[in-house]
């Protein structure tokens, strides 16, 4: 199944903000991205149709298997990016705003060979 980048956008802001503060709600979510309430209503009745997240008894936000599979890769790829671009001296602010413009964008093989190449320099990031 092929999802889109706002999709992605969402799984990983529900994470970020999971890790955060260990549970979420939509106000959480459009607060983190910035939009309307209502446009994290229609994004969540899609990802909810769509099997990558299910609310609790309390309405808060849980990812499925799925969705945090996706959410986790995400993530990671903007992790990695942000701090390849922080290590060549882009400011923390813009190195996180560029990444989030490449993570959808990368291929596998490409975000793959730059771990690999992270990883034979020993290169780490906080």
């Amino acid at each position: 199944m092929e999802i889109h980048e706002s999709a992605e956008d969402y799984l990983e802001a529900i994470l970020m903000i999971r890790e955060k503060k260990g549970y979420v709600r939509s106000i959480d979510v459009a607060n983190h991205m910035h939009v309307s309430k209502p446009s994290v209503s229609n994004a969540t009745k899609k990802l909810r149709e769509n099997g990558f997240i299910t609310f609790n008894e309390d309405g808060m936000i849980l990812l499925t298997d799925s969705g945090l599979e996706i959410a986790a890769n995400i993530y990671k790829r903007h992790k990695v990016l942000t701090g390849i671009f922080k290590h060549l001296g882009v400011p923390e602010e813009i190195a996180a705003e560029d990444a989030c413009k490449v993570e959808h964008d990368l291929s596998a093989e490409t975000f793959d060979a730059i771990c690999n190449f992270i990883e034979s320099k020993n290169i780490t990031f906080e």
